[in-house]
């Protein structure tokens, strides 16, 4: 069985289904011919039954058996074919047939009707040659004879040669079933599975050429049509993150080649200065040290921030817990102090805890202030406040977006023309915005009444700590 298993797993899909259809009907025909044997059988027999019981034996063979008796003849010589056979039952299990008749061997119950015991018998013998009947015996008056027994038989070969005839009708119909229903299927299976293949020859293609592009028709509500669907889907999918994986890469290249130009250039010049002997004056080797330190820290924060954005979308952003949000802001004050000495935060929170991942959120509350430090003017204030609704808030007094621009903000490397001159990679509200996504939360940018932007950070929580805190 085992190895029969092995063997039909190596078929081809098409055969195993054509094979599964021939099986199941081959099953289905074979139980309907042999319940339609075994009905006809039943009712050949239940007729035969009632013909016996309604066939009264002639009284001129009752009488000729009952001669034969008288002669102490106990069987014919020779015996013919009649329609039926006729015999006499003695109580003691003898027998008298008549000359035309066959002899039937007597059955325990034809003795218990000549007895009187029974009133008639009805059941299967055989004659001395081995032959089958059916035998109906029952308590006949015969005049001065008085009450006998009188068997009455029919050969069962007419009922078995109609049964021959029909067993050989049903298997040759069963047979031509099987055939026409092993080649129907075969047709069925390769109709059915030609969406099959040509979703196979798709995967094929996309596999060898690695052409994300190709689409197959997907027609109806059937699971092939939604196999198809599922297939355009993924290529597309795929071919999204491909298109997105090569934009991130030319656009890391364009944003590291600035600082890494600028960086060569001044090592050039720190190099050529100790190869030539002449020295940079002071004040002009002060500036350059701090333009590579700065470049350098421009570096360090592109790399952080590419690596940030290398995990996938829908990867898992690591283990949430219930953290307080508030107690997180002001984390994160502390750091936008350390960026901007000369500005002013003004603070106002209320408590308000989340479930997020303590250190991504802080990352993102970080790049938040970071953008808020970077466009406000000297001595200009900062306004953080968090609401006991939940909704934090910060907003600077700089230059404000332009609302063609604002639809824009989020997206990677993107950077407004205003601020092209100013540090930064363009990455940080977009790895904000992923942030803020993966706690359930919602950020968006807007202009401030009277100048500035408003950037408004919504987390799902609440304002008290759930008892497993």
């Amino acid at each position: 069985m085992t190895s029969l298993a092995r063997r039909l797993r190596t078929l081809p899909l098409r055969s195993r289904l054509a094979m599964l259809v021939a099986t199941a009907v081959a099953v289905a025909v074979a139980a309907a011919a042999v319940a339609c044997w075994l009905l006809t059988r039943a009712q050949l027999q239940s007729e035969l039954d009632n013909s016996l019981r309604n066939t009264s034996a002639p009284t001129n063979l009752v009488q000729d058996a009952l001669n034969r008796c008288a002669l102490g003849q106990s069987s014919p010589e020779p015996p013919n074919s009649p329609f039926a056979y006729v015999q006499i039952v003695g109580r003691d299990g003898s027998r008298c047939v008549e000359a035309s008749s066959q002899p039937v061997k007597v059955q325990p119950s034809d003795v218990d009707v000549a007895r009187g015991t029974e009133d008639n018998t009805l059941h299967n013998s055989t004659t001395d040659d081995g032959a089958p009947v059916r035998v109906h015996t029952q308590r006949v008056l015969l005049g001065p004879a008085g009450v006998q027994a009188v068997s009455v038989s029919r050969p069962l070969d007419e009922i078995d040669a109609s049964l021959n005839r029909l067993a050989l009708l049903l298997t040759a119909v069963a047979g031509a079933g099987v055939i026409g229903a092993g080649a129907a299927g075969l047709w069925i299976a390769r109709t059915g599975l030609r969406p099959v293949d040509g979703l196979t020859r798709a995967v094929e293609h996309v596999a060898r050429t690695e052409d994300l592009s190709l689409r197959i028709p997907a027609e109806g509500e059937d699971e092939i049509a939604r196999l198809s669907r599922s297939f355009n889907s993924m290529t597309a999918a795929l071919a999204s993150s491909r298109d997105r994986q090569a934009q991130l890469i030319a656009d890391a290249g364009h944003e590291l080649r600035t600082p890494l130009t600028s960086l060569r250039t001044n090592v050039e010049l720190l190099a050529r200065s100790e190869e030539t002997g002449r020295a940079i004056p002071p004040e002009d080797r002060t500036a350059l040290m701090a333009s590579v330190k700065a470049q350098m820290t421009e570096l360090a924060s592109l790399i952080g921030d590419l690596q940030e954005l290398s995990r996938p979308d829908a990867a898992d952003p690591g283990p949430l817990q219930v953290v307080a949000l508030h107690t997180i802001v002001e984390s994160a004050l502390e750091r936008a102090r350390l960026r901007g000495p000369d500005l002013t935060i003004e603070v106002t929170l209320r408590p308000w805890y989340v479930r997020a991942e303590p250190a991504a959120l802080e990352r993102a509350l970080v790049n938040v202030l970071d953008n808020a430090v970077k466009f406000s003017p000297p001595g200009a204030a900062i306004e953080v406040a968090l609401s006991e609704r939940g909704e934090l808030t910060v907003r600077d007094h700089g230059p404000g977006i332009p609302p063609e621009e604002l639809p824009h903000v989020f997206e990677r490397f993107w950077r407004s023309p205003s601020a092209r001159a100013l540090p930064g990679s363009g990455l940080g509200l977009s790895i904000v915005a992923r942030t803020v996504q993966q706690t359930g939360g919602e950020i968006a940018l807007r202009r401030a009444a009277g100048g500035g932007t408003v950037a408004a950070i919504r987390i799902p929580g609440a304002a008290t700590p759930p008892p497993t805190m």
